[in-house]
């Protein structure tokens, strides 16, 4: 058996957005967001099923899916490959464009549901969390456990799963296993055929269900993907180039101001004190900025090079 990468825009929309994915789904949520009890999701209308893809041009870099539970609650769930400039931005916009669509012309604010962003990257989004998993909700700065839950966005962030097959514990550790290791597959492994939900994952993900068509405009699309990572790799590298050329050019500035301060005291120094002791050039030559400006405000009240040199700092 040979499976596609779901972390792929087009596989993953239809493996967690096709007409048979809605046990997929259900399983996935409750794991990604620890639901128990009453809170479990029990049944999801998919809003937009998949559709077989249509890609010339390749413009947009993501495709979600958007899911209601049995509650009128709204899920958004994305795979996202590609770091783009501005992305956490439009994860929020997106969550808040769907919260504010719910309420047509006039219908009181009451009705409106809670509006999920789950989104996987396969990029590290928040280099200083260490959990794979961060929530984020808006909370009251005096009490944290006071928070508004009509609005959350949840994010998974492939890079820090480090778990391999023997260590996996909970439902998420396997979706997760699955997302990241699946299209390295040769078959169902053991520890994820205990979740019927991946197994049918996997059985969606099999290039062997999908058409020669939708093969090609994925196989496309993958191609798309992997020139728009060398580009960005490329723009990341030479932002890092531009941005250590400025910070030479800029120490480079700093020195020269420095060594500037540093002749026009040795000057003042020799000509109140003459031929100055042995050290005193060098000692002058290897201060920085702010002592250099400490000595020359000393100098002009200093009757003694130890009133330069000697007096207690200040700074």
């Amino acid at each position: 058996m040979r499976f596609l990468n779901p972390k792929t825009d087009y596989a993953f929309k239809k493996i967690f957005g096709s007409d048979a994915s809605r046990d997929i789904l259900i399983s996935f949520l409750n794991a990604i967001l620890v639901l128990t009890g009453r809170d479990v999701i029990c049944d999801v209308t998919i809003v937009d099923p998949y559709l077989a893809p249509k890609i010339e041009g390749m413009k947009d870099t993501f495709l979600d899916v958007r899911v209601k539970d049995h509650r009128g609650r709204s899920y958004i769930v994305e795979m996202q490959v590609l770091n783009v400039e501005g992305f956490e931005k439009r994860v929020l916009y997106n969550a808040c464009k769907t919260y504010v669509n719910q309420l047509g012309k006039g219908e009181p604010y009451h009705i409106l549901t809670e509006v999920v962003a789950v989104t996987i990257t396969d990029f590290e989004m928040f280099p200083d969390l260490s959990r794979v998993v961060s929530r984020f909700r808006l909370r009251a700065d005096e009490n944290a456990a006071i928070c508004h839950q009509d609005l959350e966005l949840v994010f998974a962030e492939l890079p820090k799963f480090q778990k391999v097959e023997a260590g996996l514990e909970t439902t998420l550790d396997r979706w997760l296993f699955f997302l990241k290791t699946a299209k390295d597959m040769t078959a169902i492994p053991r520890s994820l055929s205990v979740e019927p939900a991946i197994v049918k994952a996997l059985e969606l993900a099999n290039r062997a269900a999908w058409t020669e068509e939708e093969l090609d405009d994925l196989e496309k699309r993958e191609m798309w993907i992997a020139e728009q990572r060398h580009i960005l790799r490329k723009a990341m590298e030479a932002e890092r180039k531009l941005g250590e050329a400025e910070q030479k050019a800029q120490d480079a500035e700093e020195r020269g101001i420095e060594k500037g301060k540093a002749e026009m005291l040795l000057r003042l120094l020799r000509r109140k004190h003459g031929t100055l002791p042995p050290g005193i050039e060098e000692r002058v030559r290897a201060a920085d900025s702010d002592q250099l400006d400490e000595w020359s405000e000393r100098l002009l009240d200093a009757r003694e090079l130890s009133d330069v040199f000697d007096a207690p700092a200040t700074y």
